[in-house]
């Protein structure tokens, strides 16, 4: 749906040996924008995209359009890492880049329909309200303010969004929404003109210290980005380093005005509810309502699925959850589903890094929160490669060590199994209406 009316431009593939200064594998987000941090800082390097289907291809291209201040593991993990201090500041960083992505898209005229909205959690339950208040007040303890993040009555809720069950809501209200695929098709647009050359339907083979190897030609270049996320998994020797989760989505057709008076929306706030097996929602710019949640099944061996094709029972579970949401839905045609990866760590940390001395560099495992941690990752690496030493250099998870996920049968044996205790844990809240014990206990397993 996102790439529906987008004329992308078809790019060549590789056909010839190149030498470069920065030689990136991936053209998402993390890709393009350390490619345009590097062209800002430095419009003389040379710096060449390798990817394998086109721009934008995977999660960037197809993801549920969340810009938000929200990182997977939360800043008690970065203090635990450095400290109180440090920990604060990430949460400043991250907060800061939403305003970077808007500023870029304005300044540039990458029209892709961000808007500052803002992002809901209609909480409906009491487990869901306990996590929430938990929530703020670490996210506060942090350096959030109320006008970053807060609680809100279930009247205050209603206003935004007339959702069923509501007890209060959860409100960040600076987060941001955006027509993902825009936003990928206007930054390789935009880097291509500043000189990056970019080389579509070009798998790559092998990466090693100075050289990228693929099938039409061998890129030289003493510093080289794994901006590969989901699909990490299918290089050699990477099998275990990112696990490749999936994340299904459906649209519906253009409401008609009458039923955005019955939903609300009106600031075209993104939303979602706090339930365990993640789920998240726009209102588009063309009126229709796309939503997406987590709970398809992980691949033995780390398979990845490259088109994401699963049968439309799949989406069953998702169009419930809408429904949970907004049941004033139930007649409305679902007119797209699609799926895809994202790269998820072993401790829900992403990292982003470069070992100097065979001028490998890498960002992600971002689990889902990757529209605005990519850029942050990006301008970090782009430091990075340039020898700078800065404020974003010195966070935590650069250069990170994250430890691999277990061989197989166990790890599809942990992550599936984990996957149906937060389905359960679901249900026991909706049915009970107070935190599962086990699903808390397991989250705190997981991130072991």
């Amino acid at each position: 749906m996102w790439w529906e009316g987008i004329e992308a431009p078809r790019r060549p593939a590789l056909a010839q040996d190149l030498d470069v200064d920065v030689a990136i594998v991936g053209a998402g987000y993390t890709g393009l924008w350390t490619a345009f941090a590097l062209k800002e800082a430095d419009p003389n390097l040379r710096v060449v995209i390798l990817e394998r289907e086109h721009v934008g291809f995977g999660a960037s291209g197809r993801n549920g359009g969340f810009c938000y201040d929200g990182f997977a593991a939360g800043p008690e993990r970065i203090e635990a890492m450095s400290d109180l201090a440090t920990a604060r500041d990430w949460g400043a960083a991250l907060r800061e880049t939403i305003d970077i992505i808007g500023d870029v898209t304005k300044k540039h005229a990458i029209a892709c329909d961000f808007h500052q909205g803002g992002t809901i959690e209609f909480l409906t339950n009491g487990g869901q309200l306990e996590r929430a208040r938990a929530d703020v007040e670490s996210a506060h303890h942090y350096g959030w303010t109320e006008d970053d993040l807060k609680i809100l009555s279930a009247a205050e809720s209603l206003e935004i969004g007339r959702a069923a069950d509501v007890l209060g809501g959860m409100l960040s209200p600076k987060a941001a929404s955006i027509q993902p695929a825009k936003l990928a098709h206007g930054l390789g647009d935009l880097v291509q003109k500043w000189g990056v050359q970019i080389y579509e339907n070009t798998p790559v083979t092998a990466i090693e210290p100075g050289v990228v190897t693929t099938a039409g030609g061998r890129v030289k270049a003493p510093f080289i980005v794994r901006a590969t996320e989901g699909y990490t998994a299918e290089l050699p020797g990477h099998k275990r380093r990112l696990a490749p989760l999936y994340s299904l989505m459906i649209a519906t057709e253009p409401l008609r005005e009458s039923l955005w008076d019955e939903i609300g929306l009106a600031d075209m706030e993104t939303f979602g509810d706090l339930r365990h097996l993640v789920t998240y929602g726009q209102r588009t710019a063309d009126g229709r309502i796309a939503f997406g949640g987590r709970g398809a099944p992980y691949d033995y061996g780390s398979r990845v699925r490259r088109n994401a094709e699963f049968e439309v029972e799949a989406f069953t579970m998702v169009r419930t959850g809408l429904l949970k949401i907004f049941p004033q839905l139930e007649d409305t045609t679902i007119t797209h589903r699609w799926g895809g990866v994202l790269g998820v760590t072993r401790n829900w940390i992403p990292t982003a890094g470069l070992d100097r001395e065979s001028g490998l560099a890498w960002a992600g495992g971002y689990v889902g929160s990757g529209v605005a941690v990519a850029n942050l990752a990006g301008r970090t690496l782009a430091d990075l490669i340039r020898g700078e030493d800065t404020r974003l250099t010195r966070f935590p998870w650069v250069n990170h060590h994250v430890r691999k996920w277990e061989p197989e049968p166990f790890r599809w044996l942990g992550i599936n199994g984990a996957l149906q205790v937060m389905k359960r844990a679901d249900a026991v809240e909706d049915r009970r209406g107070k935190a599962a014990a086990t699903a808390e206990w397991l989250w705190r397993i997981v991130k072991i």
